[in-house]
């Protein structure tokens, strides 16, 4: 986690993902929950209506390159109870998922894993993004 970049999350997103944290804050899930939530309080909260479509909102699709391996992945970033890891479905509790969240094309972040190592992503595209395509009730 780096507090040098800004994050960006609509207000219907930081909603939802509040609900989110609520529920999975007990058990196995906690510290993916509590990661969430302190990537979330640095976030600059804007409306659906006027986030930039370069940037990570729930739903996206996003093409980010590890940048150790140079490695790309396509992902959809979606809400747990959506995540299927082999169709590309990857939930926002999982570490990728919550580093990926608010970032803009350009971007990177430092994301601790929970083998103890640290990857580093970047943003390289959003093709697609629910708010940029008039998609605001996903």
């Amino acid at each position: 986690m780096t507090s040098e970049q800004s994050l960006i999350v609509t207000e219907t997103d930081l909603e939802r993902l509040r609900q989110v944290i609520d529920h999975h804050g007990g058990g196995r899930t906690a510290e993916l929950a509590e990661m969430l939530d302190s990537e979330l309080s640095r976030a600059q909260v804007v409306s659906s209506e006027t986030v930039p479509p370069s940037v990570v909102t729930m739903n996206s699709t996003v093409l980010f390159e590890d940048e150790q391996t140079g490695e790309q992945r396509q992902v959809t970033l979606v809400y747990p109870r959506d995540a299927k890891s082999d169709e590309g479905r990857i939930s926002v509790l999982a570490p990728i998922g919550s580093a990926l969240i608010g970032l803009s094309v350009g971007q990177s972040i430092a994301w601790p894993l929970p083998s103890g190592r640290t990857k580093r992503l970047r943003i390289v595209a959003v093709p697609y993004q629910p708010e940029a395509a008039g998609h605001y009730h996903l």
